[in-house]
């Protein structure tokens, strides 16, 4: 076990501690939660739910209770961080209960699913990257941030891994550093993993170790700053992985950090973008949506109308947990948008626009990422080959395209066809064409979602 794993473990293990020496049980977490209802938990005596998680915790409890349902269904909305007044984070406590409750598996099976479930995602990575990206590109944004020596960057812009898939957001990301004269490094891909996968599979000492040695690779960098992309990422190093390092820089999303500067890039929005727009929006990571409505608000002719929906998770993906509820939520949004006469669905993250992109085929508006609108201000446009491909809606056409790209690339065309099968096509909550919650797919296995 390395010193970076023993840190972590105990690191965890006095915060779970501390919870349990200072939640009171006021239950505000359970009241203010968005999905406990929709995943038919019975919340009447909110106190008791918070009882069986702090049974959890100490190492018992039932993981049939009501508690152990409510932190397996928790999407990360964040709601209740804020109204909790004994110092505890709540959705790091449901974070704490659900690596309780996985760890009760045996240690071989625990550490077997987290090593299956990153293989899968490294997987998919490489192939959608790889067909989308040159080669030397994608090689620069994928390096290990533990290989670096050149002269220290003033932030580290962390991309993650599954924005690799849609790669075309995480360049106009880049663009827009670069207009506002931003030193960064860049560092994304499996390479650089948080952790997170290891950790929902209860594999506590890899987490510990994978999480820890990109914090340290983001530190020997020497940037004062981390700026995240991925919201799954910034929660699992803000709260989950951090606290056990002494990283010295800060960590931070970067639509805040390009709102803070709006003035800077605003003389490069150029072209006017006159269309009538709705926010596909999460609450979970602070600053996140009211950066994105300042970026968007600042360009000139866009018409931002609020479509009144529900927001909750941090990201479409983290609704897994309540599929149903999630179907129904893209079901509303998608009528509300045509109700509402927009000419863009906008959305701000990589897994949701995955998820809702090829809705584009059957709605009266296009269904966007954020960035796309940015770079259409600034001139620049990145195409977005991924819902191109998704819209086909038929593996066969999709392969056809690529092939060639995927031979010059060295991937097995045989890789291919499942990575699309199982990455794109598949990844599809709500039915093209439908706006009915019906026909469930099935459960994700052992707690894991794409990001």
């Amino acid at each position: 076990m390395t010193d970076r794993a023993e840190a972590f473990i105990t690191a965890m293990n006095t915060r779970v501690q501390e919870i349990l020496d200072r939640c009171t049980r006021c239950a505000r977490c359970v009241e203010v939660c968005p999905t406990a209802g929709p995943a038919g938990i019975d919340t009447r005596e909110p106190s008791a739910i918070v009882g069986d998680v702090l049974d959890i915790l100490r190492g018992g409890g039932d993981p049939g209770s009501r508690g152990a349902r409510w932190a397996q269904t928790c999407t990360g909305s964040g709601r209740c961080i804020s109204v909790c007044d004994d110092g505890v984070n709540p959705r790091f406590m449901l974070a704490a209960t659900r690596l309780r409750l996985n760890e009760r598996r045996e240690t071989s099976e625990r550490h077997a699913i987290g090593q299956a479930g990153f293989q899968k995602m490294s997987e998919a990575v490489k192939v959608l990257s790889r067909l989308q990206l040159p080669a030397d590109l994608l090689a620069t944004l994928t390096k290990s941030a533990r290989t670096q020596s050149e002269a220290a960057p003033d932030i580290v812009m962390y991309l993650g891994c599954n924005v690799l898939k849609t790669p075309h957001i995480a360049l106009l990301c880049l663009d827009v550093l670069d207009r506002l004269g931003a030193r960064y490094k860049v560092f994304g891909g499996p390479a650089n993993c948080c952790g997170v996968i290891q950790y929902r599979a209860g594999d506590l000492k890899a987490s510990g170790r994978i999480g820890g040695n990109t914090v340290a690779g983001f530190a020997g960098t020497g940037a004062s700053q981390v700026l995240t992309w991925c919201p799954t990422c910034n929660i699992q190093l803000s709260e989950i992985v951090m606290p056990s390092t002494e990283a010295a820089f800060g960590l931070q999303h970067v639509i805040p950090y390009i709102a803070a500067r709006i003035e800077l890039l605003r003389p490069h929005f150029i072209r006017p973008v006159k269309k009538r727009i709705a926010l596909h929006e999460h609450p979970g990571v602070a600053g996140v949506t009211e950066g994105a409505t300042k970026i968007l608000t600042a360009i000139p002719g866009i018409e931002l109308v609020d479509l009144e929906q529900p927001r909750v998770g941090y990201m479409c993906n983290s609704l897994a947990p309540v599929p149903a509820y999630k179907r129904e939520l893209h079901a509303r949004e998608l009528d509300a948008a045509t109700a509402a006469g927009v000419d863009c669905l906008v959305g701000i993250y990589h897994a949701c626009h995955r998820e809702l992109c090829a809705h584009e085929t059957t709605s009266p508006f296009k269904i966007v990422n954020f960035l796309e609108l940015v770079g259409e201000a600034m001139g620049i446009e990145r195409v977005d080959l991924f819902k191109q491909w998704k819209m086909m809606q038929d593996v066969d056409r999709v392969l056809a395209e690529v092939a060639n790209q995927a031979t010059t690339t060295g991937l097995d065309l045989d890789s291919v066809r499942e990575v699309l099968i199982a990455h794109m096509l598949r990844e599809q909550p709500l039915p093209v064409g439908s706006r009915s919650a019906a026909a469930p797919p099935s459960a994700p296995r052992h707690g894991f979602f794409s990001e």
